[in-house]
């Protein structure tokens, strides 16, 4: 594989293409948090494209090292993304659905680190898939490839936080229970499409 512009248009549909997921769970997390800072917009697309970065370098070494272990692990890939995604829809549904105000106690609205680590790796996890297709790169090449994915996936997420707070000002106390049944949905999605 040589440096040229298919090269680099490739790693960016790549992005693009990797993003949606996150994208769709970026945009429940804006609906779940109207009032969202913009330091924890960055922190939070960040998340998610320094998973979507990872997965592919770690689908790539598995190309390279243990590609048997890595195929029996793939059938594995859209029930771990069905199960986190459901799991953090619905306890984002539940607590909507509780009438608990953002300042109550006992009722914490806002994603934590922890969920959000979640929804990095069930949104990135098919990921690691894009380790075959990237298999013929070299490891420079590979980086490289992952880091475009990675920007393309930041903005791409930041918009879609973005997005999501203006409609969640606007939807005030419906916002947690859409941002919930998306990302139920993503899950079910991902699960559905991966027998196809």
């Amino acid at each position: 594989m040589e440096w040229n512009f298919m090269f680099f248009f490739n790693s960016i549909l790549l992005g693009v293409g990797l993003a949606m997921d996150a994208f769709s769970v970026s945009l429940a997390n804006g609906l779940n948090e109207p009032r969202m800072k913009n330091s924890r917009m960055v922190t939070m697309a960040g998340v998610f494209a320094g998973f979507q970065a990872a997965m592919p370098l770690i689908g790539w070494i598995c190309v390279h090292t243990v590609m048997q272990y890595f195929k029996w692990f793939e059938k594995l890939i859209p029930w771990i993304a069905l199960i986190l995604l459901c799991y953090i829809g619905g306890k984002m549904l539940k607590e909507s659905l509780c009438g608990c105000d953002e300042d109550e106690d006992g009722c914490e609205k806002d994603v934590g680190i922890k969920e959000l680590v979640v929804q990095g790796i069930a949104t990135s996890i098919d990921a690691l898939s894009v380790g075959f297709t990237i298999a013929e790169y070299n490891l420079l090449m590979a980086v490289v490839c992952a880091l475009l994915i990675a920007f393309v996936t930041f903005f791409i997420c930041y918009g879609g936080i973005a997005i999501g707070k203006k409609f969640g000002t606007k939807l005030a106390g419906k916002a947690g229970i859409l941002g919930g049944v998306i990302l139920i949905f993503i899950g079910i999605e991902i699960f559905v499409t991966s027998f196809f």
